[in-house]
C-alpha cells in the first residue's frame, strides 16, 4: 500500500512547493504595482491631457503615438503600430430634444445625444408625435398603420433586479444598437432610445447603433433615464404631443489609424503567445476614463511589472491597444487576421474592458481542460479578493481569436458603479480609484505570470 501511496504524496509536495513559489511570485507583482505602480499616472495624462479618443479623430490618433511612445520607454522589446482602417463619425453640434406641445408642461427640453453612426437630421430637425414601445414585439403588434411618420420611443430600461449589471445592459441594449433599423421598417421617421443606465440620471449615454441592409437609414438619440421616465409620463397624459429633435453628425469616409503593440519575447516557447489588452478608442463625449483608459493602461502596467521585476517569461507577452472597439471592431478583427495570416498561436486572450474597479475574478471560454486549469489557480486569487472565476466570457477586441483555439479571458471588476459612466460624459479620470485600478493591473499580471509558467494544457 505504501508503495502507491509514496508517488501521490511526492506529488503533493512538488504541488504545494509550486504553489508557494508562485504565491511569492505573485505577491512580489502586487507589491510592485501598489508601491511603484505607473498605471495611474499613465491614465491621468491619456484621460486628462488626450481625452476623447473616437476612432478617426486628432485624440485617437494622439493616442496612438503616445502609448507606442509610453511602451518604448518601458524598454518593451518590441513595439509596433499595427495599420487598421476605421470608421469616421462625428457628432457635430450639440444636440436638440424638446417636447413640443405637452398639455401639462407646454415646452419642455430633454437632455439627449446622438446615437454613434446615426445620420444627422440636417438644421431642420424631425417632428412628428411618439409612440412609445418596450420591444421590436410591440412594433410588430403597432404596425405601419400606427407608426408610419412617428418618432418610436424605445422605453424599456435596463433590469434593476439583475445582480450582474451586464446582463441588465444585455437585456437592453438591442433596442439602442437595432431599433432604429426595426422602427424604420414600419415608416417611423426617427427614433429615441432611453439611455442604457440603470440608476435615475440626468445626462443621456450614446454608444453604437448598426443600420441593416436595405433599409432606410433614420435619425436616431438617446434620452437621458430620468427625461425618458418624464416623456412617457407626458405620453400617458396626451398621446397626441409632439417631439422635435435635431443632431448634425456625419458618417466620413474610413480613415487609416492604428493598433498600438508592446511585446516581452519569449525564452523557451516564443511562438505561443499570451495577449493582454484594451480598446484605446473611447466616446466623445468625455475623457474615457473607465471605457476603455483604464484597461488599456492596466495592460501595459502588466507588462512593465515584469520588466521592473526582471521577470524572463517562457512564452512570448504582447500588450495590444486595440482601435474601434466602441463603433466597428476593426481593431480587434485586424489583429485576429493578421495573426491568422502568420498562423500564430495565441494560447490565452485576456481583455480588460469593464472599468476599473475593485477585482473580482475572470471570466473564462475555452476549453473544459483549459477552464479548469485557471479555476485551479483561484486559490492563489482569493487572498487579494478574486474569488468569481465561474462566469462564461471573454471580451470584444480578442473574440475574433476564438476560431483559432485560444482561451478568451475577461478581467471581471466590480460591475455595480460601471454604468453610471458608461458612454456618458461623466466617465472622467476622476471617477477612477488609483489602489483599485492598481489591484486590476497586478491581477492581470498575476493571472498572466500563470498561464506563462504553466501553460493551460
Amino acid at each position: 500500500m505504501k508503495y502507491f501511496l509514496f508517488p501521490a504524496l511526492l506529488f503533493l509536495v512538488f504541488q504545494l512547493h509550486g504553489q508557494s513559489s508562485d504565491a511569492t511570485t505573485i505577491r512580489t507583482i502586487y507589491d510592485e504595482a501598489l508601491a511603484r505602480g505607473k498605471s495611474y499616472e499613465m491614465l491621468e495624462y491619456l484621460t486628462t491631457k488626450i481625452g476623447s479618443r473616437l476612432s478617426g479623430s486628432p485624440g485617437a490618433a494622439a493616442s496612438v503615438e503616445w502609448t507606442r511612445h509610453i511602451m518604448q520607454n518601458f524598454d518593451f522589446d518590441s513595439v509596433w503600430l499595427q495599420p487598421v482602417m476605421v470608421p469616421h463619425w462625428e457628432r457635430g453640434q450639440q444636440e436638440v430634444g424638446r417636447v413640443l406641445n405637452s398639455k401639462k408642461m407646454g415646452t419642455v427640453e430633454l437632455n439627449v445625444c446622438a446615437l454613434g453612426n446615426s445620420i444627422g437630421t440636417g438644421p431642420e430637425g424631425v417632428t412628428g408625435n411618439v409612440v412609445e414601445v418596450k420591444s421590436f414585439d410591440d412594433l410588430k403588434r403597432l404596425g405601419e398603420k400606427n407608426i408610419k411618420g412617428k418618432i418610436v420611443f424605445f422605453n424599456r430600461p435596463m433590469d434593476p433586479t439583475q445582480i450582474q449589471t451586464f446582463t441588465a445592459y444585455g437585456g437592453a441594449v438591442n433596442q439602442r444598437g437595432a431599433g432604429a433599423s426595426e422602427a424604420a421598417k414600419y415608416g417611423a421617421v426617427g427614433v429615441i432610445v432611453r439611455s442604457m443606465g440603470i440608476n435615475p440620471e440626468d445626462y443621456p449615454h450614446t454608444g453604437s447603433l448598426g443600420y441593416a441592409p436595405n433599409v432606410p437609414k433614420i435619425p436616431a438619440i438617446a434620452v437621458s433615464t430620468k427625461h425618458a421616465d418624464l416623456l412617457s409620463s407626458l405620453l400617458k397624459n396626451d398621446s397626441g404631443l409632439q417631439f422635435y429633435f435635431e443632431t448634425h453628425c456625419q458618417i466620413f469616409p474610413d480613415a487609416p489609424s492604428f493598433n498600438v503593440v508592446g511585446q516581452i519575447n519569449g525564452s523557451e516557447y516564443k511562438d505561443e503567445i499570451i495577449v493582454v489588452g484594451g480598446h484605446l478608442d473611447s466616446w466623445d463625449l468625455a475623457q474615457g476614463a473607465h471605457d476603455d483608459g483604464t484597461g488599456c493602461v492596466q495592460s501595459i502596467e502588466a507588462l512593465r511589472i515584469f520588466k521592473a521585476m526582471g521577470y524572463k517569461p517562457k512564452r512570448t507577452i504582447r500588450a495590444v491597444m486595440f482601435m474601434n472597439e466602441e463603433n466597428g471592431l476593426r481593431g480587434g478583427t485586424e489583429y485576429a487576421a493578421q495573426s491568422a495570416l502568420k498562423k500564430e498561436n495565441h494560447i490565452a486572450g485576456i481583455e480588460s474592458d469593464r472599468g476599473g474597479f475593485t477585482p473580482r475574478g475572470f471570466t473564462l471560454s475555452g476549453t473544459d481542460a483549459a477552464k479548469a486549469k485557471i479555476r485551479s489557480w483561484k486559490n492563489l486569487f482569493e487572498p487579494y479578493g478574486l474569488t468569481d472565476f465561474e462566469q462564461e466570457g471573454g471580451g470584444a477586441d480578442i473574440s475574433p481569436l476564438a476560431p483559432q483555439g485560444t482561451t478568451l479571458i475577461g478581467f471581471l471588476p466590480d460591475s455595480q458603479r460601471y454604468f453610471s459612466y458608461h458612454h456618458t460624459p461623466e466617465d472622467t479620470f476622476d471617477k477612477v480609484d488609483k489602489r483599485e485600478l492598481e489591484l486590476g493591473a497586478a491581477s492581470m499580471a498575476a493571472l498572466i505570470y500563470l498561464i506563462d509558467m504553466h501553460g493551460l494544457k
